[in-house]
């Protein structure tokens, strides 16, 4: 069944490749499962109009929203098989082709939002985004996706809280280790059929971001949501390197310059969209608690040491911790631009 649906996925796209315009005009098709008002989405149009921009319409990008062309995993999927272009997934949606995208799932391994931003920005991520290379899957930048804090049933306040509190969790090895270290009880449930498990009592709780908490209307059965933010997990941009490898380097400079500016306009919408999600769960009654985040980075210390007999994983580690305030750099559009001006 699903070779089927992959087959029919590759014939789709196949088709859409047929209707592009003259032959001296590259389409890129773009396929993601979001709705066109999420800020990724805001942030591919932008990045389509900008590398349009940057070559006189000699590159396009074609979007497809929605998930019409498929699922995060068939994205990849026909990415591999150069059948789609480009596609946003979760850095989580990574770990199976890259280990070292397991670093962006642990727990406090970022400070705040600017620390991740200059990881990110910075050589660890750029190296990051390199590696997926062999497995026909270029990054070109990463998404802020925001920080994911527990929304329950109960009220709680520090990681004493969640002692037997059944947590949802996705499926991932360090998320279960998490919730076990804070006392919980990790429970992995689809997100398809979460809203039923919170109403039935099948979990106590479960943890996203705040655009998350509120789309999905998990508000309307959990009336406390406590922004603890134990994970900071980025979304990725993802090229083809089939895709890549037709570019010529001045192509794929404007590629990568569309893409990077891009960044700075999807963290100040979904900056946007994550104020509007507060100020809305907060008018359907959800109590909003701000924490002492000091318990819960003790709490999940122990989770790092799953990964001390690796050093790969460990060693990114420390160099991310290394990096202090006062090396924080986190560019703007204005910057950005005009350093690829003078290169």
């Amino acid at each position: 069944m699903k070779k089927f649906k992959v087959t029919a996925l590759l014939a789709t796209v196949l088709f859409i490749a047929g209707c592009g315009l003259q032959s001296d005009v590259k389409i890129l098709r773009l396929g993601h499962t979001l709705d066109t008002q999420h800020s990724v989405h805001i942030a591919m149009q932008y990045m389509a109009d900008r590398v349009a921009e940057l070559s006189d319409g000699q590159v396009q990008i074609q979007i497809y929203a929605g998930g019409v062309l498929g699922s995060e995993r068939e994205s990849l999927e026909l990415i591999q098989l150069g059948s789609m272009d480009l596609t946003k997934v979760s850095a989580a949606a990574m770990e199976g082709f890259v280990e070292e995208y397991k670093v962006l799932g642990l727990p406090y391994i970022f400070r705040d939002k600017e620390h991740s931003f200059t990881v990110l920005d910075g050589p660890i991520g750029e190296a990051m985004l390199a590696k997926g290379t062999e497995f026909w899957l270029r990054g070109l930048c990463f998404y802020d996706a925001g920080a994911r804090s527990f929304y329950t049933k109960d009220r709680i306040e520090t990681p004493d809280d969640l002692r037997g509190l059944k947590i949802r969790v996705m499926q991932s090895i360090t998320a279960v280790e998490m919730i076990r270290a804070m006392g919980g009880a990790p429970t992995p449930v689809s997100w398809g059929e979460l809203y039923t498990a919170l109403q039935g009592g099948v979990v106590d709780g479960a943890e996203n971001n705040p655009p998350s908490f509120f789309l999905s209307r998990h508000y309307e059965v959990c009336k406390y949501y406590l922004l603890n933010e134990h994970t900071m997990i980025p979304d990725v941009m993802i090229v083809s390197t089939h895709a890549w490898n037709r570019l010529t380097e001045e192509e794929r400079k404007w590629l990568q310059q569309a893409a990077d500016e891009s960044v700075v306009v999807q963290r100040k919408e979904w900056e946007r969209s994550e104020n509007e999600a507060l100020a809305a769960v907060k008018a359907a009654g959800v109590e909003v608690i701000i924490p002492n985040k000091e318990p819960f980075m003790a709490a999940t210390e122990s989770v790092f040491e799953l990964y001390r007999n690796n050093p790969a994983i460990y060693d990114l580690i420390q160099q991310i911790r290394a990096i202090q305030p006062e090396d924080y750099h986190v560019a703007d559009l204005e910057e950005l631009t005009s350093e690829y001006e003078k290169n």
